[in-house]
């Protein structure tokens, strides 16, 4: 954890990244996955997976909606209830198993025992990063936005992708609500350094090499997190 100056005296908000910084990887795929370990029959939808990807790489390389059009082969129509309940199971299933990283944990920890504000920002859907942060104690929890028809999910994205330039807007409106609070931003992609850069202070964990290469740019320090 970066070392806050005088932390006996000053309180922080603490803005955690989720994939790649808490948990060793992605966690959406591994959420879709499970969702279709318990429907087998959705997999017929993935037939306009390529296509889909195609367009990615071809077009316009929006992840955003990539995103939405995966979650909408596999999950959708799904009722809330479905989703509801392979979201319980798939979280419930998460520290036991070691997803997370302990060190991203302990400094978690850390920042808790200090009595900071624990904020955690993803670009991973509501359908189930709440409850991550709910289990991991957290005040705040800000990710992508999924939109329902009624019990049904739709599948389209209810916000903007919650990345890149998306998390600066996140952090700004953090700084609404916690005013006079710095902020200490952990990410680790390239596209986290466009809030990161804005934080008060910030660390890029677990990093690759283009994401330390930008990180060095804005003089903002890197490490490993096992």
């Amino acid at each position: 954890m970066i070392a806050p100056e005088n932390s006996a005296q000053r309180r922080w908000v603490a803005l955690f990244d989720l994939d790649g910084t808490l948990t060793w990887r992605d966690t959406l795929g591994e959420f879709l996955l499970s969702f279709l370990r318990r429907h087998p029959l959705r997999i017929l939808g993935l037939w306009r997976l390529p296509v889909a990807l195609l367009s990615f790489i071809a077009v316009d390389r929006d992840r955003g909606r990539l995103k939405s059009k995966v979650i909408r082969m596999v999950m959708g129509g799904a009722s809330r209830s479905q989703v509801e309940a392979c979201a319980a199971g798939f979280v419930d299933g998460l520290l036991p198993h070691h997803r997370f990283r302990p060190a991203a944990l302990a400094v978690l920890e850390a920042h808790r025992a200090a009595g900071d504000h624990l904020v955690l920002l993803s670009a991973s859907p509501d359908l189930y990063v709440p409850r991550i942060g709910r289990a991991l104690g957290v005040e705040r929890t800000i990710c992508t936005e999924i939109l329902w028809q009624g019990e049904h999910l739709d599948g389209k994205l209810k916000t903007p992708n919650r990345q890149g330039a998306e998390k600066l807007l996140c952090l700004n409106w953090l700084r609404t609500q916690y005013p006079d609070i710095a902020v200490v931003a952990y990410g680790n992609s390239a596209s986290d350094v466009d809030h990161m850069r804005h934080a008060d202070r910030a660390l890029l964990v677990n990093g690759n090499a283009a994401a330390r290469t930008l990180a060095s740019q804005w003089g903002i320090p890197t490490a490993e997190w096992t």
